[in-house]
């Protein structure tokens, strides 16, 4: 890259010394102060591996967690903000996402040579593009830059921060403990010219007092010469998506809601697939003070909550035979019986028809799994994937969402598979949606099941009200009057809280000279 090429934007990226240690958290956080100061500020991360993703006003798929911190930046998403996306299909697959557009599904071998090697001129172009039209761009890498068995195909790490003329943050989770040792590590493997590319270290998820930490970060310099910025503090007073569905492992609840919190919350299970995708979707019935939701992945666990959701998948047959296996498929279909609600959302709302079909096997080896059998349809699947932002209105005159019959309704799909409904069936449709003046139905209602392709429904607060109005409703009571839950507004106040927190934790004008400022 020529200097003529980056002028136009000074940078800043940020890796780890493994995954999860907060990298994602904090190029938001970075985001928004620099939004907040005034800038124009684009995220950018060259690669991501990740099962939970969104579609772009332009139909391209991208990243959830980059999409999180252009909401930070107050920019809209753009997929050369994440020109390479990895979703995962199985133990050795991925589906391969450039540009928001799929690619085919590859190994993991096939992928991490020749093949990622060629996306090189792609991720240079985006990122080039990005420096030009902003004043900063908050860089993200991913796992860590000292991935020896990585290195030579390398995209994402030190390959963009030398290219680029990055300044690098190093970031290590103190929480899990050996930051020290991780840290020390990772720059011991470095080569001389990405060493000197690091020019801070920041800790993250500190708990305890500060003093106590203080003789390690003079350690810590001593030994590395490279500044300690900060320590950021382990935050638990606000909630940003999540990217990967590892975090649902610490959701998971091993034992069915306890009778004496019945009166105090709705229960919504949320079934925990093996291939879950875009469990994002859940995060604003989370946000509510009276709904508790667990993500159960047994009939032991399930219980008798108010309401069991069956999320999106990125392996649908596969993950369709699970909840045969496992006996699931037969509690759901008892739970429907009994009038009690079951919502499928995207994958889930295929395993709810017939059948699912996969006759070119693009997602796995199954090639047909019969379905839950609780709504008039069937799905196919096909090689292109229907990616769209979507809105409309809701058609449904009775049901869950019945007394929203017009309101507006906005989401996205992501998906391979096409439905169609049993003759006669457009009267069980939820909802009315337009693509482009083209309009279309989208999902069906079925006694007390529902199901739809609209990934963030529950983002839509008057159906997301509507239903556990309607829950608290089946429980015999009347749904207490609670402050308004706006999920624009509860964004914003997050990304504002974690913006605070890491100014006051790290020292910005230290950043600043970093960066050039």
């Amino acid at each position: 890259m020529t200097e003529e090429n980056i002028s136009l934007a000074k940078t800043l990226m940020i890796q780890g010394t493994s995954s999860s240690v907060g990298k994602s958290v904090l190029a938001a956080a970075f985001c928004r102060i620099f939004y907040q100061e005034g800038y124009f500020v684009s995220p950018f991360k060259a690669q991501n591996m990740a099962l939970n993703s969104f579609v772009t006003s332009s139909g391209g798929e991208m990243g959830r967690a980059q999409v999180v911190q252009a909401q930070a930046a107050g920019v809209s998403p753009d997929v050369r903000m994440n020109p390479v996306l990895l979703k995962p299909t199985g133990q050795m697959g991925s589906q391969v996402i450039v540009l928001g557009k799929p690619q085919g599904t590859l190994s993991a071998l096939k992928y991490h040579g020749e093949y990622q090697r060629n996306t090189w001129p792609i991720v240079e172009s985006a990122l080039t593009e990005l420096l030009r039209e902003n004043e900063i761009v908050i860089i993200e890498g991913a796992g860590s830059p000292a991935e020896v068995n990585l290195k030579q195909n390398d995209i994402v790490n030190m390959k963009v921060a030398l290219e680029f003329n990055a300044p690098v943050v190093l970031v290590a989770d103190i929480d899990r403990g050996g930051a020290l040792a991780s840290v020390v590590g990772t720059l011991a493997l470095l080569e001389p010219e990405e060493r000197a590319r690091v020019k801070g270290i920041i800790l993250n998820k500190f708990r305890g007092d500060i003093n106590l930490l203080r003789p390690a970060l003079d350690f810590l310099e001593q030994k590395t010469g490279v500044p300690v910025l900060g320590v950021v503090p382990y935050y638990t007073d606000f909630n940003l998506p999540e990217e990967d569905s590892v975090i649902l492992d610490n959701l998971v609840s091993l034992e069915p809601k306890q009778e004496k919190d019945l009166a105090a919350k709705l229960d919504i299970a949320v079934i925990r697939l093996p291939y879950i995708s875009n469990f994002t979707d859940f995060d604003a019935l989370r946000d509510e003070m009276d709904v508790q939701v667990r993500y159960v992945k047994s009939v032991a666990e399930l219980g008798k909550p108010d309401l069991i959701i069956i999320p999106g998948s990125k392996n649908t047959l596969a993950d369709l035979k699970f909840l045969h296996d496992t006996g699931l498929s037969g509690i759901l279909r008892n739970h429907w019986s009994e009038s009690k609600p079951l919502i499928g959302i995207c994958g889930g709302y295929q395993m709810m028809g017939r059948v699912v079909r996969d006759p070119l096997r693009t997602e796995s080896d199954l090639a047909e799994v019969e379905g839950l059998g609780i709504l008039p349809m069937e799905t196919v699947f096909y090689p292109d994937k229907h990616t769209v932002q979507s809105h409309g209105i809701v058609v449904a005159k009775d049901g869950i969402f019945g007394t929203c019959c017009g309101e507006a309704v906005t989401g996205y799909e992501i998906h391979m598979g096409r439905s169609t409904f049993d003759q006669g069936c457009e009267d069980l449709a939820l909802f009315k949606l337009s693509i482009s003046g083209d309009h279309y139905f989208d999902g069906l209602q079925q006694g007390s099941a529902f199901g739809t392709y609209l990934h963030g429904i529950f983002d839509n607060d008057n159906l997301r009200e509507a239903l556990l109005s309607r829950l608290w409703e089946r429980r015999g009571r009347e749904r207490s009057i609670v402050e308004g839950c706006s999920q624009a507004a509860i964004r914003e106040m997050a990304f504002n809280k974690l913006a605070d927190l890491v100014r006051k934790s790290i020292d910005m004008e230290q950043v600043r000279e970093i960066m050039g400022l």
